[in-house]
């Protein structure tokens, strides 16, 4: 049997960048494994959007759960690697910015297995943020760099990248979205929640906005100004709640703090909003493609075509509620075409360069489809 290809993920985001990758593999006939780091592991975080974005079950669970950045990489590196070990995998497929994306990488670039890197290129230029030191150390460690919007091919280029290394590849997460636009039910997620007239979604997780008091204080302040104007509801990451309840942050009847919520679930919710607050990278680009405002509450982003060609907006926390006013006005941008290859047709561009990598690399290599049993291995 040929070796596999090896995906790994370890949060929400890194769910709906995969699945039309896996998916266009699986039409191929190409050998494969899953890997859950578990590093979002509640169901809510997890379970619900293998279902939802029907994905297959993981091959492998390592389980690492919550912890520092230090300790939550390490030991995704402890359990991942005894797993690569026993795969030999042809490739190993890391997805987004999150610490299973470089954790996985660095386990793989140490035993010499190359890897893949869907959404390199992608730059904040913002130190301070955990999610940009994954990014930079990933795109260095990877072999393939399997790039979303045109800014990330001009970030690696001015890096020195070898241009032979770079493939722009289009958006799988609009894939993902664009396939499930069939399947959403605002209506009952408004019924659910009961929203009767214009309402607002926000999510907030980030360590710059919810860490530190002062910061969460701003937050607070924000969300409890913004509801005064128009509903709100707010799925609420387990990381950020207890920092933002002792800001202040209180439910009312016209601030919802809900769970959070499964993607078909939360995408049916954000299609119905007049808009939405967040601090997400992939909302952004979600909003974008829905014609949804979005307001990010941040100071830069490693999105810059969701601002440029799309409806987002970077906004400081005291300036959200003048920019909903705006938006509720009808005050806003609405974008004329959406960005390059954002098409829903990613995962099949990703897909056949993986398998020209591989067969380049070894072509001795047999069919994709020998020994399989529907795409994946026994």
């Amino acid at each position: 049997m040929n070796p596999p290809i090896v995906h790994v993920v370890g949060a929400r985001p890194n769910f709906m960048k995969a699945a039309p990758v896996i998916r266009a593999l699986d039409e191929r006939g190409a050998n494969q494994r899953l890997v859950h780091t578990g590093q979002h592991y509640d169901a809510a975080m997890s379970d619900t959007f293998f279902h939802d974005l029907d994905l297959p079950e993981p091959d492998c669970n390592l389980g690492v759960g919550s912890g520092s950045h230090a300790v939550q990489t390490a030991a995704i590196m402890v359990a991942l690697e005894p797993v690569l070990l026993d795969y030999r995998p042809a490739i190993v497929i890391v997805y987004g910015d999150v610490n299973s994306t470089t954790a996985a990488a660095l386990v793989a670039a140490k035993l010499q297995m190359p890897v893949a890197h869907v959404e390199a290129g992608l730059r904040s230029f913002d130190n301070a943020m955990p999610e940009e030191i994954n990014r930079r150390v990933t795109d260095q460690l990877s072999d393939l760099l399997l790039v979303t919007a045109p800014e990330g091919l001009v970030n690696l280029q001015d890096e020195g990248t070898a241009a032979d290394r770079i493939h722009f590849v289009g958006n799988p997460m609009i894939d993902s979205l664009l396939a499930n636009v069939g399947r959403l039910d605002t209506d009952g997620m408004k019924t659910r929640f009961g929203l009767v007239e214009s309402y607002a979604v926000a999510t907030i997780h980030r360590p710059s906005n919810v860490d530190e008091p002062w910061a969460a204080r701003r937050i607070a302040a924000m969300l409890s100004d913004l509801a005064e104007r128009v509903d709100v509801v707010l799925p609420l990451h387990p990381r950020g709640r207890h920092s933002l309840e002792e800001a202040g942050l209180r439910a009312t009847a016209r601030l919802r703090v809900i769970s959070p919520l499964g993607y078909l679930e939360f995408i049916s919710l954000v299609r119905g909003a007049a808009l939405v607050v967040t601090d997400s990278g992939g909302i952004q680009e979600e909003t974008t493609v829905l014609g949804i405002p979005c307001l990010t509450v941040r100071p830069n982003t490693e999105r810059p075509i969701t601002v440029s060609q799309g409806t987002n907006r970077l906004v400081e926390p005291e300036g959200v509620e003048a920019a909903a006013a705006k938006i509720l006005a009808g005050d806003w941008r609405r974008p004329t075409e959406l960005p390059r290859l954002w098409d829903g047709h990613a995962g099949e561009r990703i897909a056949d360069i993986l398998l020209a990598f591989v067969a380049e690399a070894d072509p001795a290599r047999d069919s994709p489809t020998a020994g399989q049993r529907s795409g994946r291995g026994s």
